[in-house]
């Protein structure tokens, strides 16, 4: 993370990494996070849990997450590597102490790839450890073809709460083009079967594809819309580094074909009843991703699992965890508890930078308040850029918070980068 304090690094390729002096830099790292420090945090933001399930059937050319695919007609560690989540969660518990957690988020990876009991023993051993809010809005990650008829109902029986599916595209074209194990058949058969198992679940839908064009881009909206979705998620393809895409690109559709795109995703989701809250997310009223939310509200999240990533307050500092990549490393330090390969101090300088980072991609924006509480900063620590992005028509304001304007959500990046600082 640039411009970060190291707490500990440990090098993850390094096997002479010990793991006793490991453990003994968590409880050193613990004592150094309680010390008196930079901020002065009148109080903690909300806390929640992600857990990361990292195996797949197979690696999509455009995926930068930390996903592997799964050894043909192998079986997957299930026991073993819920196991090691419980283990890691376990040593991260002094971490936050006595916090409620608001929402959990089970992600991928593919988690539908876990059986409902394997789920089912991982949320109640979760319970078991730390206090959960009533009705608390537990996520898993599905794919489509990766689940049997009624295994979406014992997930819901295991005590997820809210679904969210990968389907992508409904055209098989596409989906052939983008790597995915489903065809259109299977999305709309996963939609239907979440539809009757779920009162609130997500489709993600990818739109600027290989060869899509307007007319293709109308089928895909009109079966995502047709269930009705109580939520969507749609997200521009774009060629991330370290990707298949990346060595090998393809020819994606023109930059104005893919704003025309965006704007009849917004003309046809307002149409069906769904609002734009967050610049890649509509929904129905009642229906917003309350984990995604607390992301984009600069909220604190415990991750654990191989590859996850932590961000945590304290009274006197913003802390930043990464756990191990690979996922029988991960299993081995997690048994260990020793599963952070990376614990990283936000410092002061970046910490606006990193709250307008993601609050601003919200429709509502933010309020004042939360900025001052969350990072520690005065208000006018983002006065001069507050008044730049006003000027420019990207950003609105009141006496209680700012909002990106309609022209600031077309030019996000432009309207986030005023917030970089020096």
């Amino acid at each position: 993370m640039t411009g970060s304090i190291p707490i500990r690094v440990v090098d993850e390729e390094d096997p002479s990494s010990s793991d006793s002096s490991a453990g003994a830099a968590s409880a050193n790292d613990l004592a150094r996070m309680m010390r008196p420090g930079p901020l002065q945090l009148s109080a903690l933001p909300p806390l929640s849990l992600y857990i990361h399930v990292p195996w797949c059937l197979k690696k999509c050319p455009y995926c930068d997450f930390n996903s592997h695919a799964r050894a043909e007609g192998g079986e997957l560690p299930e026991r073993r590597y819920v196991d090691a989540l419980l283990s890691d969660l376990d040593a991260a518990l002094p971490l936050i102490w006595g916090r409620t957690i608001q929402t959990i988020f089970i992600g991928g990876g593919t988690p539908s790839l876990f059986s409902p009991a394997a789920i089912d023993r991982l949320l109640s051993e979760v319970r078991a450890r730390v206090r959960l809010v009533p009705d608390c809005e537990i996520t898993l990650e599905a794919n489509p073809g990766t689940f049997e008829r009624d295994r979406f109902r014992g997930f819901r029986a295991a005590g997820v709460t809210r679904l969210s599916i990968g389907v992508q595209s409904f055209d098989d074209r596409h989906l052939e083009a983008l790597g995915r194990v489903h065809d259109g058949r299977q999305a709309r058969a996963a939609i239907e079967e979440a539809s009757s198992s779920f009162d609130t679940f997500n489709i993600d839908l990818m739109y600027a594809l290989p060869g899509q064009d307007l007319a293709d881009l109308e089928q895909d909206l009109a079966q995502a819309l047709a269930t009705p979705p109580p939520h969507l998620s749609i997200y521009h393809l774009t060629i991330e580094p370290n990707t298949f895409f990346a060595k090998y690109p393809p020819a994606l559709p023109e930059d104005d074909l893919a704003y025309q795109m965006l704007d009849r995703i917004a003309e046809a989701t307002g149409a069906a009843g769904m609002a734009r809250y967050e610049v890649s997310a509509f929904a129905r009223a009642g229906h917003r991703c309350v984990h995604n939310l607390n992301y984009w509200q600069f909220g604190d999240y415990l991750g654990i699992g191989a590859g996850a990533h932590s961000k945590i307050s304290f009274a006197h500092r913003v802390v930043r965890q990464v756990r191990y990549k690979e996922p029988n490393r991960y299993m081995e330090k997690a048994e260990l508890s020793a599963a952070v390969a990376q614990s990283t101090e936000v410092r002061r300088s970046e910490l606006a930078f990193e709250f307008m980072l993601n609050a601003l991609r919200l429709k509502e924006g933010f309020r004042f308040t939360d900025f001052v509480e969350r990072t520690g900063l005065s208000i006018n620590a983002i006065a001069s850029p507050l008044s730049e992005a006003e000027a420019k028509g990207l950003l609105a304001r009141d006496l209680s918070g700012a909002w990106p304007t309609d022209k600031g959500f077309d030019f996000l990046s432009d309207l986030q980068e005023l917030f970089l600082g020096d």
